[in-house]
C-alpha cells in the first residue's frame, strides 16, 4: 500500500496507454458542494468522539507534532500533517494543531514558495530528499489553517492559508487538454504533465475544503476547480467506483501510465468519504462506492481494491478504517437511518484510521441520521 511512491519530481514520459473505456465519457452535470457552515465542522469538547481523538493521537501524533506513517517505514507526509491539522481543528484541540503547525513549519517548509515538501523519512539524509509537494497535502493542510483560524479567531492563520491556496493555483493547476475553459488539480507541481496529457488523481479533490479555502481567503478560483473536478469526478462515476488515477488529454479520458494504480482502491476510498463529508452523498461518486460495496458484501473484510475495468473484487482488509467508510457511504447514499459503522479502534495502520476517524467525523458533522447502530 505505498500509495505516495508516485510523487517524485522525475518527469516520467506520460505516453497514452490503453484506455479504461472512459474515452466517450461527457462531463456531468456535476453537483456543488452544499452551503455547510465551517462551524458546523467542530466539535464541542465534551463530544463522545473526543476519546476516538486522544486514540488516533496516541497512534499517529507524536510529542513534537509529527503525523507518523507506521505502516510505511514511519514516514511523514504533509498528508498526514494536513489531515491532522484539520482534526485538531475539527476537535478543538489547539495544543495539538500548534505542535502540528510548528512541527510542519520546520520540517516541510522547505520550498520557495508556500506549498509543503510531501515526505520526511527518518531514516534518510537529508530527511526532505524531494522538494515536489503533494497538492491535496497542502490543500488539508491550508483548510486546516482556515479552520483553526476561524475557530480560534486567529487571522494570522488564515493569512498563511490564503498564500498556500494562491500557490495551489498558480502552480498546481493546468488548463484542460480539450481547450475548454475547465482547469484541472494537478498532483503536484512537477511530473504531472507532458505532451498535451495531464495525469489526475481524483481523491486530491475535497470540494468542502475548497470551498472554504475559496471563501475564506478570497481565492475564489479554487471554487472554480472543486466545480470542474466535481463535473471529472461524476462523469467518471458513471460507470462505477472512481479509478484512483487517470490520464486526461483532448480526446478524453484513458488509464493512466503504468507505474500508477488503473484500479478504484486504496487513493479512490477518499473520493467516496470526501463527497460524503461535503454533503454530496446523493452524487454518482458516493453512490458508486456505495453500491459496489453492498454487492460486494462483508465476508472477508471490506473491499479495498477494484480492478478496472469489470469491477471484479482484488483486495480486502479488515482494517476497520475501510470498513467504516463503506458503510457510511450505504448509509448516507441511500437516505436511510443507522449505519453499521464501527467503533474506532487503534488496532489499525495510520490510513485506514485515519479513514475511520474522518468518516466518524462526517457523520457526526454532516449525515446525524446515519448514526452508528
Amino acid at each position: 500500500m505505498k500509495r505516495r511512491r508516485f510523487l517524485s519530481t522525475t518527469t516520467a514520459a506520460l505516453a497514452s496507454v490503453a484506455g479504461l473505456g472512459l474515452g466517450a465519457l461527457r462531463p456531468a452535470r456535476a453537483q456543488a458542494a452544499g452551503d455547510l457552515p465551517m462551524s458546523s465542522l467542530f466539535l464541542a469538547t465534551d463530544h463522545p468522539l473526543q476519546q476516538a481523538w486522544s486514540r488516533w493521537k496516541a497512534l499517529c501524533l507524536t510529542e513534537e507534532g509529527r503525523v507518523v506513517d507506521g505502516f510505511q517505514d514511519n514516514v511523514s507526509h504533509s498528508e498526514g500533517q494536513g489531515y491532522g491539522l484539520v482534526l485538531a481543528a475539527v476537535f478543538g484541540d489547539r495544543a495539538a494543531a500548534d505542535l502540528i503547525m510548528t512541527w510542519t513549519a520546520e520540517n516541510l517548509a522547505v520550498r520557495p514558495d508556500s506549498l509543503l515538501a510531501w515526505r520526511w523519512n527518518p531514516a534518510s539524509d537529508p530527511r526532505v530528499s524531494d522538494r515536489n509537494n503533494a497538492s491535496d497535502g497542502d490543500l488539508f493542510y491550508a483548510w486546516g489553517m482556515v479552520l483553526c483560524g476561524m475557530r480560534d479567531n486567529r487571522p494570522d492563520l488564515l493569512d498563511g492559508a490564503g498564500r498556500i491556496a494562491a500557490d495551489l493555483l498558480r502552480r498546481c493547476t493546468a488548463p484542460h487538454p480539450d481547450g475548454s475553459a475547465r482547469r484541472l488539480l494537478l498532483p503536484g507541481a512537477a511530473g504531472f504533465r507532458d505532451a498535451g496529457t495531464v495525469v489526475i488523481n481524483p481523491s486530491y479533490y475535497m470540494p468542502r475544503a475548497m470551498t472554504d479555502l475559496a471563501r475564506a481567503t478570497g481565492q475564489s478560483a479554487l471554487e472554480s476547480l472543486a466545480a470542474d473536478g466535481q463535473a471529472l469526478i461524476s462523469a467518471l462515476a458513471s460507470r462505477g467506483p472512481v479509478p484512483d488515477w487517470v490520464q486526461i488529454s483532448a480526446a478524453g479520458i484513458t488509464a493512466p501510465p503504468a507505474q500508477f494504480s488503473q484500479n478504484a482502491g486504496y487513493e479512490a476510498v477518499r473520493v467516496a468519504l470526501f463527497q460524503i463529508w461535503s454533503g454530496l452523498a446523493g452524487g454518482p461518486a458516493a453512490r458508486a462506492w456505495a453500491a459496489a460495496s453492498e454487492a460486494a458484501g462483508p465476508e472477508g473484510g471490506a473491499v479495498t481494491v477494484w480492478s478496472l475495468p469489470g469491477g471484479a473484487v482484488l483486495e480486502r482488509s479488515r482494517h476497520e478504517g475501510y470498513a467504516a467508510v463503506a458503510a457510511l457511504a450505504r448509509c448516507a447514499a441511500s437516505e436511510g437511518f443507522g449505519a453499521q459503522i464501527p467503533a474506532f479502534t487503534e488496532a489499525q495502520p495510520y490510513y485506514p484510521a485515519t479513514l475511520h476517524l474522518m468518516a466518524l467525523v462526517a457523520q457526526a458533522t454532516t449525515y446525524p441520521r446515519c448514526v452508528p447502530i
